[in-house]
């Protein structure tokens, strides 16, 4: 009896399976389709809209940068250097000390010759108390602002004190970590200017600065990892920047722009209530909530992805911080999912409501689940021996060599339009990643989400932790 009942539930989940994968399947061949026009749009684009029009012009907009800062002395000062060198006419550099306990704001002061300002400061998002604010003594540094303010356990609420004292239209989010390509901020503010359509937010591709030749702040020449978590985090990122969110670009239905790179219209940031300082995933939760603003006020939107590397940032080096960071996003996509349920399937949000969170909830919070259960099954199946060896092989194969078509395709198309990589035998290495991945780090990943949905559901608290960073390699030529 209880072997029929087994049998007849593994049946069900095989077939449950089957068209799982299926699905999944054809949702990625659209995306990669959309994904493809919508690279050679940009570029065909690119090759009419002479940049230099756009500078000139007296309609450009300002950006303030805005780089939170904890106990970030190791590169503070040759990363702020690399901040004011961004090419754009008319920006600024918000740095927000997020109460380091390091000598970060030391260096500042007297890297920069800053001196504490009377600065009218205007909390429109609250946040953990400003100390103070401080301008350099040299005309130089005319354009860095620094913010010195109590620690708010997190980058959302440093994030928000450097909002509030922003004073441009358009504020660029990034980490004092990440390296920028000298016209980030231009790149990133054109479909603001560009578009009929009101744009609130863009982002663009992320890279790994491991191992990378770093001078002063800026990067000499790209080198692919030396470490192997580093370089699974690099196929991750060539695949899931270049795919995934070229081809929600395309359709309007970007749900994340990263909190390392993200440029947003202030106003509506500050209209949907800024970062939520609680949240373990910020920058998904923020776009959430900026999607349904727009929404509820009946606004026409664009969230607009740019698919070029704009940005090199350090990334975990070992298991330990990296499983930590895991969690946290795996904890910060169900705590949004559930924050935001009453969106699901309700006409007022459009798209958001009845493809994206869906697409997110299907694809991204169940699949670890459902690979959960595959295992039970797989073991119960074979200690009653009623294990259906021929659907395991064909729908394993089937799936891993559609991801391995997928990634290669990533790769192939990422070093054909951007030539990230020193030598070809660093983009073989590549390859090779991702040929063993499903075997050595997707296990890796299923593990940090269901512990992050575990730790979710005990309510257990998890902080930020600190990221140990190893600082730059230096060209010492």
């Amino acid at each position: 009896m209880l072997i029929d009942f087994l049998y007849a539930l593994i049946k069900f989940y095989e077939v449950f399976v089957a068209f799982f994968s299926i699905t999944y399947i054809l949702f990625y061949i659209v995306l990669s389709i959309l994904s493809y026009t919508a690279i050679l749009s940009y570029l065909r684009y690119q090759k009419y809209i002479n940049d230099e029009i756009i500078i000139r012009s007296n309609h450009i907009l300002g950006v303030s940068v805005v780089a939170p800062a904890f106990n970030e002395g190791v590169n503070i000062v040759y990363n702020v250097k690399s901040l004011l060198s961004l090419t754009y006419p008319k920006f600024e550099v918000i740095i927000v000390n997020d109460g380091s306990t390091d000598d970060t704001l030391a260096k500042l002061i007297e890297e920069f010759e800053l001196v504490k300002v009377d600065f009218y400061y205007q909390e429109k998002i609250v946040t953990q108390p400003v100390r103070g604010h401080y301008k350099s003594t040299n005309p130089i540094y005319s354009k860095l602002l620094v913010v010195d303010k109590e620690n708010g356990k997190s980058k959302a609420d440093a994030s928000n004190a450097g909002i509030n004292t922003s004073k441009y239209p358009l504020f660029l989010c990034t980490d004092v970590d990440c390296i920028l390509k000298r016209d980030t901020i231009l790149k990133l503010a054109k479909p603001f200017m560009e578009n009929d359509i009101q744009v609130i937010a863009t982002g663009a591709g992320i890279r790994i600065s491991n191992s990378c030749e770093v001078k002063d702040g800026f990067l000499i020449k790209v080198h692919f990892p030396k470490d192997w978590y580093p370089r699974f985090q690099e196929l991750e990122y060539v695949r899931s920047f270049l795919f995934g969110r070229m081809a929600w670009s395309q359709i309007n239905g970007l749900l994340l722009v990263s909190g390392g790179l993200g440029m947003f219209d202030k106003d509506i940031v500050i209209k949907a209530g800024g970062y939520w300082h609680k949240s373990l995933g910020e920058d998904m939760e923020l776009i959430t909530r900026m999607r349904k603003y727009m929404h509820e006020n009946k606004k026409k939107f664009l969230i607009k992805y740019i698919p070029e590397s704009l940005c090199w940032t350090e990334v975990p080096g070992n298991r330990e911080i990296l499983l930590r960071q895991r969690v946290r996003w795996a904890r910060g996509l169900i705590q949004t999912l559930y924050l935001h349920r009453k969106m699901f399937f309700n006409i007022k949000y459009g798209q958001t409501a009845f493809l994206i969170l869906p697409f997110f909830f299907a694809f991204e919070f169940l699949v670890p689940i459902i690979e959960l259960f595959g295992i039970i099954s797989l073991i119960a199946s074979f200690i009653f021996g009623i294990m259906n060896v021929e659907f395991l092989i064909v729908v394993s194969a089937f799936v891993y060599i559609f991801y391995l078509l997928i990634t290669l395709i990533s790769i192939l198309i990422d070093d054909h339009l951007y030539k990230n990589y020193a030598n070809y035998k660093e983009l073989l290495i590549l390859v090779v990643m991702a040929i063993i991945e499903p075997f050595v780090y997707h296990p890796f990943n299923v593990f940090a989400s269901l512990k992050g949905y575990w730790n979710f559901y005990r309510q257990k608290e998890q902080k930020w932790g600190v990221m140990v960073r190893k600082g730059f390699q230096t060209d010492t030529k």
